[in-house]
């Protein structure tokens, strides 16, 4: 069948993409309807080099997703984009927390005390010059 994942050659399984009628079929909508959030920017398929859409499995949990928010929530189609911006947005940066904790864990592993520089307890006299007069 058409619409069955990508296979390499090789026969190990890779990233799923199908075509828009199978996406939609596999989301429950149109085709139509997917055309129309792909120009509005809610869900951008990867194209092929003659400008198809191939849509991953992603793509259609997104679009699942789209269309509970929309029927189910009652969000109109400028909200549902909002919601999508700051879910990638909060993905992003709990990847860059997830990031910085292992660097920090990292460099608390590699931390010698004997090393560290110590505070000098010396105490400065500090004298100003006298001025001259002019």
């Amino acid at each position: 069948m058409s619409g069955d994942p990508k296979q390499s050659s090789g026969g190990a399984a890779r990233a799923e993409f199908f075509m828009i009628s199978v996406a939609a079929q596999l989301a429950g909508m149109h085709a139509q309807t997917l055309r129309t959030y792909d120009r509005l920017g809610l869900v951008t398929p990867q194209r092929t080099s003659g400008g198809g859409r191939r849509y991953s499995s992603r793509d259609v949990e997104l679009l699942r997703e789209v269309q509970r928010l929309s029927q189910d929530e009652g969000v109109n189609l400028a909200g549902i984009k909002r919601i999508i911006e700051l879910t990638n947005q909060v993905s992003e940066l709990q990847q860059h927390v997830a990031e910085l904790s292992a660097e920090l864990e990292r460099t608390r592993a590699g931390y010698r005390p004997d090393l560290s520089p110590q505070r000098s307890t010396a105490l400065v006299v500090w004298k100003p010059r006298n001025r001259r007069s002019s």
